[in-house]
């Protein structure tokens, strides 16, 4: 019997706002514990919250990149459940009338387009976080609580991990181009919940489901659902129920556990939030905010195909990271060779970045230095292969690439009289190779041309010395 798997997700994006959802505390990360608290975030009794007018916008902004309709009217609600790091005992959220709904991403799946519906996507606040750490047991740090939130849910659209990771880097990329959110994944600025279930092949109906909350990076969400989907269809296979539960996953072992019972929506006794007035927004004002949007994604992309005529596969690389469009795009005004710029983009510096442990957010050189760097190619100043050299330099010292290539002697020989000089010593060394190309064997070419390489410690202008080596051989032939 052959089985199907469905996915759903619930994505949280924190909102790059500089003060939370209903006060004025800041959101900044990485600040001691407990430090950006005041009695609104923190629940107590007789406070009145105040909504932060930029979540909105910022959650209109996200809507409609999203292609979701945008309410004209929504509202707040309380969302019921007791955990240790909401100090309310209840969650500001959006129940039956959210902010954003109906919306659609198109993911490429092995060259085909298949749209994920969006169910929508409302605005909520954060909880707390917990530290399991410490010798005196769990602690709470609240930093986070009444930062602001969206929250994404998709329909049960998505069949498998690849098309789950596609789905994710897609919305995670358009969150980035919008500028809502930084969605730093280490930083815990979106998180990924899944819904997974399988079905026989060819059923309609839906099997039981089980959520894995948190997963907080691609491999852990692709990993997830591959571990969970086949622990389902083991469990059916064996004739038992599927239980509908909250799962953890534990990333270093690779496996889920049930957590507790899944709830619905009755367990948390929404009712309307009675300390906030409903949300209301013009057409006028939707139009004003879809006509401020940036170039998203995929425009980006094609935009590229024509305007730098990069291949469609350069250009998705290059435009699923918003900041390294920009470097791109920064890069190719000052050295107009594209190609060789995505190139280096996606090659040589993602290695070097990794490496480093760096983003393209914190690469201690500038589209400049790139420019300048593919400029000392194409003029013949330095090799392909001393690019990569001078490339390490620049992100272990100080200096322009120009500035590394003098420093190290690193320039090619131009001279035409020296490489003449050490081109017929060479040549008079090998009479093999002289025979073997009078023989009609070009290979030997290569190895000549190796041995110029060789005795120039690289420096040899390649396409100057190839066209010596023909000469001086010719010459030699022809005596």
């Amino acid at each position: 019997m052959e089985y199907e798997i469905v996915v759903g997700m619930e994505i949280h994006a924190e909102l790059l706002t500089k003060t939370k959802i209903f006060c004025s505390c800041p959101t900044k990360f990485g600040d001691p514990e407990n430090t950006h608290t005041c009695p609104v975030c923190l629940g107590m009794p007789g406070v009145l919250p105040v909504l932060n007018k930029d979540v909105v916008r910022y959650a209109v902004r996200a809507g409609l990149a999203l292609n979701c309709k945008i309410a004209n009217f929504s509202k707040m609600d309380r969302k019921n459940y007791f955990y240790p790091d909401l100090p309310k005992a209840y969650q500001t959220s959006q129940f039956d009338r959210p902010l954003c709904l109906g919306g659609t991403v198109d993911i490429n799946v092995n060259g085909q387009t298949k749209p994920i519906g969006i169910t929508r996507i409302h605005i909520e606040e954060d909880a707390g976080k917990l530290l399991h750490e410490s010798t005196d047991g769990t602690l709470v740090d609240v930093n986070r609580c009444g930062v602001p939130l969206i929250e994404i849910v998709s329909e049960p659209d998505i069949r498998g991990p690849e098309e789950a990771r596609i789905f994710a880097e897609k919305v995670r990329n358009t969150l980035e181009y919008t500028g809502v959110s930084d969605c730093k994944m280490e930083e815990g600025s979106i998180r990924f919940d899944v819904n997974v279930s399988v079905r026989e092949k060819g059923a309609e109906k839906l099997g039981t489901r089980t959520e894995m909350k948190n997963l907080n990076s691609f491999r852990a969400l692709e990993r997830a659902i591959k571990y969970e989907s086949k622990r389902q269809i083991i469990e059916l296979k064996k004739g038992h129920p599927i239980i509908q539960e909250t799962r953890k996953w534990d990333d270093v072992k690779g496996v889920s556990s049930a957590m507790r019972s899944k709830e619905d929506a009755q367990d948390y006794r929404y009712f309307p939030e009675p300390d906030l007035v409903p949300i209301t927004i013009t057409d006028e004002e939707i139009e004003k905010a879809k006509s401020e949007l940036p170039e998203l994604p995929e425009a980006k992309k094609a935009r590229y195909m024509a305007e730098y005529d990069l291949p469609e596969y350069d250009a998705d690389l290059i435009t699923s990271s918003k900041e390294m469009a920009q470097f791109f795009e920064d890069t190719v005004k000052i050295s107009n060779h594209p190609k060789q710029i995505a190139n280096w983009l996606m090659v040589d510096i993602p290695a070097h970045l990794k490496e480093r442990e760096l983003s393209m957010s914190t690469i201690p050189f500038t589209p400049s230095d790139l420019a300048e760097l593919i400029d000392l190619i194409q003029n013949g100043t330095i090799s392909g292969k001393i690019a990569k050299s001078v490339m390490e330099k620049m992100f272990t010292e100080d200096g322009s690439p120009k500035e590394i290539v003098e420093r190290n002697n690193w320039a090619q020989m131009q001279d035409e009289g020296e490489l003449q000089a050490i081109i017929e010593k060479i040549v008079e060394d090998n009479p093999k190779s002289v025979s073997d190309i009078a023989s009609g064997n070009k290979k030997a070419y290569g190895f000549l041309t190796g041995q110029v390489m060789k005795a120039t410690k690289g420096k040899a202008n390649p396409q100057l010395a190839n066209k010596i080596i023909r000469e001086v051989v010719a010459k030699k032939l022809n005596k």
